[in-house]
């Protein structure tokens, strides 16, 4: 479970509070000699020490505490052993108390799968996915939640909360705590997690109530969103969190061969981001990631209504546009449909008819874009790779990737064709899902986390 080697040199870094190791010794894991030197390391932190920890190939901390407590509960030191946290310290697979193993962390490790349902999330900013271990997908519901601001209590969560969206009075809130695919609100997003993760153990009974989780995240996102997400997995009740690419997901879960020295170019396109990449030898040669999607076409049907119809439509509305009469290419047979709004001029409710060709110019400017981005990830790509792609296929996956004729526009544009791939709004989870039946042997696939594994 924990991979640390005892080092020979400590410096402490002031912005996070932490002492961090730089050097590393290698001697064998669990040996005298791993043990001796990481208690001589943890004594020579004084007052400052705390515990000792790393996760595979990364750095080594000492935790400090001002109120000489520690955080043992952040780096797993369960309370029954922690009178005193300065005492304890974790090297390697073992956890030391007064230089006596106390805890053997790859027997617990292996104790807690045994007994617990892992599962996979694939945190979208419209929809969250549960895939938990054994069961398959449990749950798909929108990633919402009501608030009353009044009280700051929570409402409702997933399909309940949507049902308030516009129904609600001033001081209750529907609002989704993803923006873009990233955390815009950690308390939220933390309680949202968690009222998925309990409902996934009330539909897949467990015995050990903190799983494993492998979460999908945008390709894109920098290490503090990165780091928003694994930390409220950890307070939402995970015993370990893995971070995948959505794009990688969404290939593992296509049963693309990532693995394998070939081109295997995916394009998710999500509610908040569209991620584009490359894929070969379980890495990602080339990508792009934009924050143009799902939602920003809905908001370009809303903008169109406003200023060429001068009717203001909710979300609701103008998603049921898109799903209904939505198109990214000329139809063999335009689509039609009754609308109804209010009409800016007089205030009064208003229906009116539009059609396909409409909605797709205002669709226009955004579908470009993403054309734009997998035609400019194409040119990153090295030419053994692309020379690959003319006998293989652009695979389309997420929600967005089921717009008429988007699969035709990219061949088009692209001279390549195009797949859309099997029941593509559940392929990231499943990827995740994947990972979770094999994670030893995808784990080079994971994103690298300095965070360490807990209980």
């Amino acid at each position: 479970m924990w991979r640390c080697l005892p080092t020979a040199k400590i410096g402490y870094d002031p912005e996070d509070g932490h002492a961090v190791a730089d050097h590393y010794l290698e001697p064998r894991i669990g040996s005298s000699a791993h043990r001796e030197e990481a208690l001589d390391l943890a004594g020579k932190q004084g007052e400052r020490n705390g515990s000792v920890c790393s996760s595979e190939g990364g750095p080594v901390k000492t935790v400090t505490s001002n109120q000489g407590r520690g955080d043992d509960r952040q780096y797993g030191l369960a309370s029954p052993f922690n009178p005193s946290p300065r005492k304890i310290i974790s090297v390697g697979d073992f956890v030391f108390y007064n230089n006596s193993v106390i805890l053997d962390n790859t027997m617990f490790d292996r104790f807690f799968s045994f007994w617990s349902k892992d599962i996979g999330i694939d945190l979208g900013t419209a929809n969250t996915l549960v895939y938990v271990h054994g069961k398959g997908i449990i749950l798909n519901e929108p990633s919402i939640v009501a608030i009353n601001q009044k009280t700051g209590q929570i409402l409702a969560i997933g399909q309940e909360a949507r049902k308030m969206v516009g129904r609600t009075p001033g001081y209750i809130v529907v609002s989704r705590p993803l923006v873009a695919g990233v955390v815009s609100d950690f308390e939220v997003t933390e309680q949202m997690l968690k009222y998925f993760i309990d409902r996934s153990r009330e539909k897949s009974f467990s015995l050990i109530p903190r799983p494993r989780v492998v979460i999908g995240i945008p390709a894109g996102v920098t290490e503090v969103e990165r780091r928003a997400v694994e930390d409220a997995a950890y307070n939402a009740g995970a015993r370990e969190v893995f971070l995948i690419e959505e794009p990688m997901a969404a290939a593992i879960g296509a049963r693309l061969p990532v693995q394998e020295a070939a081109a295997n170019l995916i394009v998710d396109i999500g509610g908040g981001t569209t991620d584009v990449a490359v894929i070969s030898m379980g890495g990602v040669v080339a990508s792009r990631s934009l924050r143009v999607a799902g939602d920003k076409l809905t908001a370009d049907i809303s903008q169109f209504m406003r200023e060429e119809h001068n009717v203001l439509i909710g979300d609701a509305t103008a998603e049921n546009i898109k799903i209904g009469i939505g198109s990214a290419y000329p139809l063999n047979e335009e689509l039609t449909l009754q609308v109804r709004g209010r009409d800016i001029l007089t205030g009064l409710p208003k229906e009116l008819t539009i059609n396909s060709e409409e909605v797709r110019k205002a669709m226009h400017r955004s579908i470009k874009s993403i054309v734009l981005a997998i035609k400019n990830t194409i040119e990153e790509t090295p030419p053994e790779l692309i020379a690959d792609l003319l006998n293989r296929s652009i695979f389309l996956a997420g929600g967005g990737g089921l717009l008429r004729g988007f699969d035709e526009l990219i061949s088009h544009e692209t001279k390549l064709p195009v797949k859309i791939v099997d029941d593509p709004m559940t392929c990231v989870v499943r990827g995740c899902g994947l990972v979770l039946e094999d994670l030893d042997a995808l784990k080079p696939v994971l994103v690298w986390t300095a965070k360490e594994a807990y209980l």
